[in-house]
């Protein structure tokens, strides 16, 4: 049994996976609204409203412990800048014994940590019993049932295989891979990087220069994955960043106009503050966030990122994308 905490358009498009092959999936939603229309109406009221559910299969609630307590496995969802105010609403032994496979690509505030280092620190939960889910995958496409790929990412192989296995579709391919830390890490910098697409379209760059930009933005992600991985001291077999779940996410957040981080980039090259961009959207824009956080994780491990560094700026030190883009050019090769 599956339990999914978040209702926006990555959940409705993993629970869509789920039920697919005939999961059944506890639900937890904000608001009762939600849930009462999901039961009437069987689709999301507010994302991807196209994909209708089996009611037999979907069993929505606002209570956050019942959900929890109801399922083996539990799927977060949540972005990553709320998920510390949801996850308040549960003892501290509500995860003993499940397994939690995290569809976060962000890190944390404040703590600037990844989601199972607080989910362990907090709820005691083993690395071991932790998947994160990685893309290329975009929730609209699922809904449309295009064929998509989706990595996922635990220390267990047997426990990541088995979990994967759940997802799989006429529509849906997995890959599995060892690489807790890494793949979690390139699918926050691949939104960080969006963003800065999404700004440099937004100036008025075009394809020629934002395929420079893109190449040189994989160089210094590959260089902070490898470096990470060596500090990390793992044991694991060192993963190929050149696949799916590391270049080919970057690739896909950085030019589809399905990307709400370069949507938002886009909207603040085009001269929109921080505020209005994220008003304009109604949806939150990981990067935004991760910019932060990934700026001091980056200068904890001594690695020099200068073009997240300048994508930060912009977003946080009150630098204007105009001139951060200035420093950017500079930089590519």
């Amino acid at each position: 049994m599956f339990g999914i905490i978040g209702n926006g358009s990555w959940a409705t498009a993993l629970a869509k996976m789920l039920t697919d092959n005939g999961n059944r999936v506890h639900w937890w939603m904000r608001n009762e609204r939600s849930v009462t229309h999901l039961q009437k109406k069987h689709h999301n009221p507010q994302y991807l409203t196209s994909v209708n559910f089996d009611p037999a299969l979907i069993l929505p609630s606002t209570d956050l412990q019942q959900v929890v307590a109801a399922c083996e496995v539990v799927l977060i969802c949540v972005p990553s800048a709320y998920i510390k105010e949801v996850l308040q609403q549960l003892p501290e032994d509500s995860l003993r014994g499940k397994l939690v496979i995290s569809a976060i690509k962000g890190i944390l505030p404040e703590q600037y940590i990844l989601l199972n280092d607080y989910l362990h620190t907090h709820y005691k939960l083993p690395a071991n019993q932790y998947v994160a889910i990685t893309g290329p995958c975009h929730a609209e496409e699922v809904a449309q049932e295009r064929l998509s790929y989706l990595t996922f990412s635990g220390l267990e192989s047997t426990t990541t295989e088995r979990l994967a296995q759940n997802f799989r579709t006429d529509y849906i391919r997995t890959t599995v891979n060892q690489d807790l830390w890494g793949a979690q890490y390139a699918a926050v910098l691949k939104n960080i990087y969006a963003v800065g697409a999404g700004m440099a379209h937004g100036l008025g760059y075009g394809d020629n220069f934002l395929s420079v930009y893109i190449t040189n933005c994989y160089r210094e992600m590959y260089g902070f994955l490898q470096t990470q991985y060596q500090q990390s001291n793992s044991v694991a077999e060192a993963p190929d960043f050149h696949t799916s779940a590391y270049l080919g996410d970057l690739l896909v957040t950085a030019y589809s106009p399905h990307s709400r981080n370069r949507s938002f980039g886009t909207l603040l090259g085009k001269g929109y503050s921080v505020m209005a961009a994220t008003t304009e959207m109604s949806m939150v824009a990981e990067g935004y966030f991760a910019a932060r956080g990934m700026n001091q994780v980056a200068e904890a491990m001594g690695i020099s990122m200068p073009i997240m560094k300048q994508i930060h700026n912009a977003l946080w030190e009150q630098c204007q994308p105009d001139e951060a883009f200035s420093a950017i050019e500079l930089l590519l090769s």
